[in-house]
């Protein structure tokens, strides 16, 4: 590749900053969750962060100690108020249901987060009113317009609502109204579904599991896969006149579906899954009611897994990397699910690296997955040029910022979800592929100046080495200090006096690299 330095360039949208995930907010109380998201938000440049739970039980939201029950905001506000002070703004997502609005015991997490239909819509509305009053009073009109309101969590599934599609759309209803009656220019949306299918088991009013087919075919691929509830969604607000500020959905480009033995088999998609759901998505959204609406797919990752070895190997960084510049400018916001390992879902994480979704072990170990998100932000403005592997951009002060990328072409299909512990499918495809010689010229940049390659490889992967420590469960001092203390691989190339420079590097497969100038 040959680039003229002078050219303008074109704008280039930094998505994948907009929105992180992470568990569920009552871990957001904690200091180490707190340190590491500073640490992200600074060097990863988030500026939304997304979590379960802000109306469970440990945050205590109803104080029902007295015969009617009032409202008590101050965990929320204590988590809020960090937030804020980081430099990040909420999704407020609003879920689950406080026990004592709800209509039954079903529950999801070890943490109990309860998952029915309120006992009384018109509780849950006041609920969500006086939610909303309060954040405006405490953070003032201006500053909660920014925010954006989601209104639950994957309702299509059994395992996160108890209820039918029809009691979601309702749900929907009176959420939008009580959030509107603070101010008309709060921002609400949803459906928040789950990942996309290629069958009719959420066509109805509950999930049928008897309508699944990605256990049936050899290759999954071949199937038509479309969004959930996102036309019914859609056409339901537009019939009631209904707002929609946002479509919210969560395009994992995986399939958990149950076989004929009624044992849940975990497949994944190509490597194009996520570019082809959001090109779906687009085309339903543009011919609805609501074309303009923004797009926020408020949780993504190579898979809904938070036992998958994969999310912690280099292969990560470069499904990251490619995953996103592939679907630049597409959508508002793409987040990954989520920055730190301190999520507890099935409880605290078993091992130092377990496959948690995170970004950052509960250690506070930046896996190489943190490294493509860090790399992304540090991208300029201004798109140069890009070609299958790579991106060239200037910044806001005509530096060179480019990044590269080695997803091998043997593997034609997203990273495959592997068990935490079994290391046979990891060694597998960590040893796809050939090396990759990058070469790129640039022309007309500043004389002399000092280019500097950035290379986040295997043997600077903490994941990597953890193994060759032998996978200890529990680190002592100096076994933390050396997974920190990991070091990526740097090459310097140097412009001449005419302001051209070459470079020329070998990448292996699954590196992720980045040239910024000096």
């Amino acid at each position: 590749m040959k680039i003229d330095f002078r050219k303008e360039g074109k704008y280039l949208p930094h998505t994948w900053s907009t929105c992180v995930g992470a568990g569920r907010a009552c871990e957001g109380l904690r200091a180490e969750w707190q340190r590491q998201l500073k640490e992200a938000v600074k060097e990863c440049g988030f500026r939304y962060i997304r979590f379960h739970g802000l109306f469970a039980e440990d945050m205590f939201p109803i104080n029902d100690e007295l015969e009617s029950h009032s409202y008590n905001w101050y965990y929320i506000d204590q988590l809020y108020d960090a937030l804020l002070e980081i430099g990040i703004r909420p999704i407020v997502e609003l879920g689950f249901m406080p026990p004592a609005l709800a209509s039954g015991e079903g529950t999801c997490f070890w943490w109990k987060g309860n998952i029915t239909p309120p006992k009384d819509y018109d509780q849950w509305k006041d609920l969500v009113y006086h939610l909303t009053k309060h954040l405006v009073e405490r953070y003032g009109l201006d500053e909660v317009k920014q925010w954006y309101f989601e209104v639950w969590n994957e309702p299509n599934l059994h395992g996160f609502w108890h209820g039918t599609k029809s009691q979601y759309f309702k749900l929907y209803e009176v959420s939008v109204e009580a959030i509107k009656a603070v101010h008309k220019d709060l921002k609400v949306g949803g459906p928040a579904t789950s990942n996309f299918v290629p069958d009719e088991r959420f066509d109805t009013e509950v999930e049928d599991v008897s309508k699944q087919m990605t256990h049936k075919v050899e290759d999954i691929d071949s199937l038509s896969w479309k969004g959930v509830w996102i036309q019914d969604f859609l056409k339901f607000c537009e019939e009631i006149g209904l707002p929609v500020d946002f479509v919210s959905t969560h395009p994992y480009p995986t399939d958990f579906a149950l076989d004929g033995n009624k044992v849940t088999a975990g497949r994944s998609r190509h490597v194009d899954a996520v570019y082809e759901d959001i090109t779906w998505l687009k085309k339903q959204i543009a011919a609805s009611a609501y074309p303009d609406v923004e797009i926020h797919l408020t949780e993504w990752s190579s898979s809904p897994s938070s036992r998958d070895y994969s999310h912690d190997t280099l292969a990560e960084a470069a499904y990251i990397v490619r995953s996103n510049l592939k679907c630049s400018g597409m959508m508002d916001s793409l987040s990954y699910w989520v920055f730190t390992d301190i999520f507890e879902e099935r409880g605290g994480g078993p091992e130092p690296f377990h496959g948690g979704f995170g970004l950052i072990t509960m250690h506070g170990i930046k896996k190489s997955s943190y490294y493509a998100y860090k790399m992304l932000h540090q991208l300029g403005e201004w798109e140069l040029e890009r070609d299958e592997n790579s991106i060239v951009t200037k910044d806001e002060n005509g530096k060179v910022k480019a990044l590269f990328y080695h997803y091998p072409k043997e593997m034609n299909m997203t990273i495959p979800m592997v068990t935490y512990g079994d290391d046979t499918p990891v060694d597998a495809y960590m040893n796809m592929g050939t090396d990759q010689a990058v070469q790129l010229v640039l022309e007309h940049t500043k004389k002399n100046a000092v280019f500097c390659l950035e290379v986040v490889d295997d043997a600077s992967s903490p994941f990597t080495v953890w193994r060759k420590m032998g996978k200890p469960k529990n680190l002592t001092r100096e076994m933390e200090k050396t997974l920190k203390s990991l070091e990526h691989r740097k090459l310097f190339f140097y412009a001449d006096d005419e302001g051209k420079v070459e470079i020329s590097f070998i990448m292996k497969p699954w590196e992720i690299a980045f040239l910024s100038e000096q």
